[in-house]
């Protein structure tokens, strides 16, 4: 009974074994398939293995002839192990013997090209070899085999006897080795003359180094040390070399950019050239120059010590500068802006023709027009001149400081409107006109245009007046036609009477009535004359 057992036991386990081997096999995914182009397919089979790089990553599923003289074999494979399908446009595939009974698989190499191989892509019979089998010479060598080769090379030579291209070409794709063999030989045949160049060259590099040899020696030595330095190291140079390609693809771009940047530097290089004769000569007549500045070194090296002791001593000074520098854009802009506006003629409030004579000419961005009047510096300046010229009155023997001071009563408050009674009592001033006070302004476009006299612009409120209205773009009022011009200095002729110096000239005035009376400002001339 339990032999029975174990026999069941085997034949299901075989069974078993039987059905995952095929559904592995069913359930393999294709993940790439090509063609390759061989002259011979001597040895291939269906389902033969396919190798990439000596790994076996698929199998042959295949064949077929082309229709079209040369007659060559078409060999269909797939790819089914993953990371090996992605073949290139330059890749190559060989037929090797595997085994001495007789087997015989493809391997192929990815090639080194960016586009990738289409699928069902071809490789092409200019990059696939077909081995010559060794079993196959052996076997030609024995009776009757060697009788039964003779006839066939002597019908083969008959066939290919007006085909020796067709031939030649078939031969060196026989043999990788002689394919590469051909390779090289015409590197070497394109480069002879460098090749006679190097025993020539060989010939006088080595009389150079006969009397260093010792020292060329040396070098070998410490190049096998460095050789087998590097081999320890093998592993990290290999992931180094990896990488090496990607490193030289993305340093061409700045390459050729250092070469379109040495092509530039071209002329500059010959213009330095040109100039290196003179250069020369600036460097031999330097150096007595040179020579004087070696005792100006010490000289500058103790100032720079005490330099940098006064910088060590100003740290606390330079801290500071710093805690105000980084305020001082906070006080900077609003006083830029200050300034900008106060020197704006277009924010001047009032409409002042007074201020053309001032103003600067165009295209001055202060320059005056229409409408505008002083700017806000001009105002400024021009309250200290007023001001200092109501209170400082002059002629041409000196100043005088006008000081009013009033100590308490009705008249110290200041009055923007006083009352009839204020004027009464607080008045002070010399004559009965006032302009503005006790009459109008003689200085304001309200004052008629006309001939002087009672009622006309010599005359406000039946008072003489005294000076013409000012018109548009005059700084000042005119004086009156037929009357002295007051703003100006004048001299009156002085008589002595009794030692005592006395003027009072008579001035003919219209008065209401009829009345003749003084001019007030002939008193003011004689009170504060000489």
């Amino acid at each position: 009974m339990r032999r029975l057992l174990s026999i069941a036991f085997i034949i299901v386990a075989s069974a078993a074994a039987m059905v995952l081997t095929a559904a592995k096999g069913d359930d393999e995914k294709v993940l790439r398939s090509f063609e390759v182009e061989f002259d011979n397919a001597f040895g291939l089979v269906d389902g033969g293995d396919l190798k990439i790089g000596g790994v076996k990553a698929g199998q042959t599923t295949g064949f077929r002839l082309t229709k079209t003289e040369p007659y060559r074999t078409i060999v269909k494979a797939e790819v089914t192990e993953p990371g090996f399908e992605n073949l290139r446009t330059d890749a190559s595939c060989d037929v090797r013997q595997q085994s001495l009974i007789g087997e015989y698989f493809i391997d192929c190499e990815l090639g080194d090209e960016q586009a990738r191989l289409p699928e069902g892509g071809l490789i092409p019979v200019k990059r696939t070899s077909s081995t010559i089998p060794p079993d196959l010479i052996n076997d030609v060598m024995r009776r009757p085999y060697r009788e039964r080769f003779r006839l066939i090379l002597s019908e083969l030579g008959t066939g290919l006897a007006g085909r020796p291209d067709d031939l030649n070409e078939v031969i060196r794709r026989a043999h990788p080795g002689l394919r590469e063999l051909n390779e090289t030989l015409a590197i070497l045949r394109g480069q002879n003359k460098e090749i006679s160049d190097f025993i020539r060259d060989a010939d006088t590099v080595s009389n150079e180094i006969e009397p260093v040899k010792e020292d060329l020696v040396r070098w070998i030595r410490e190049s096998e040390d460095t050789a087998s330095i590097q081999a320890t190291r093998s592993d990290q140079l290999g992931r180094y070399y990896e990488r090496l390609p990607d490193f030289l693809r993305e340093a061409k771009p700045t390459l050729d950019q250092l070469q379109r940047t040495a092509d530039r530097q071209i002329p500059t290089l010959q213009a330095l050239q040109r100039a290196a004769p003179d250069l020369e000569r600036f460097l031999v007549a330097a150096q007595p120059f040179a020579r004087e500045t070696r005792r100006a070194i010490p000289v500058l090296g103790q100032t720079a010590e005490a330099g940098s002791q006064a910088i060590d001593e100003s740290d606390d000074e330079i801290t500071q500068l710093r805690r105000v520098g980084a305020l001082a854009p906070r006080l900077a802009k609003p006083l830029r802006q200050f300034l900008q506006a106060i020197d704006d003629r277009s924010r001047s409030t009032d409409n002042d023709p007074a201020a053309r004579a001032i103003a600067p000419p165009a295209p001055d961005k202060t320059a005056y027009k229409e409408g505008q009047g002083f700017t806000g510096m001009e105002a400024l300046w021009n309250y200290f001149y007023f001001q200092t010229l109501a209170i400082n009155p002059y002629d041409e023997l000196g100043h005088l400081l006008r000081i009013v001071s009033i100590a308490g009563g009705p008249c110290a408050p200041y009055s923007a409107s006083p009352t009839p009674a204020e004027i009464k009592e607080c008045n002070s001033w010399l004559g009965p006109n006032q302009p503005g006070v006790t009459g109008a302004d003689p200085g304001t476009a309200e004052v008629p245009v006309g001939p002087p006299g009672p009622g006309g612009p010599a005359s406000v409120g039946g008072r003489p007046g005294l000076s013409a209205p000012r018109g548009a773009g005059q700084p000042e009022a005119p004086p009156i036609p037929g009357r002295r011009d007051l703003s100006k200095p004048r001299i009156t002729p002085q008589v002595d009477i009794g030692g005592l110096r006395k003027s009072l000239p008579k001035v003919p005035l219209d008065a209401p009535g009829g009345e003749t009376q003084t001019d007030p400002t002939q008193v003011l001339d004689f009170l504060l004359g000489p």
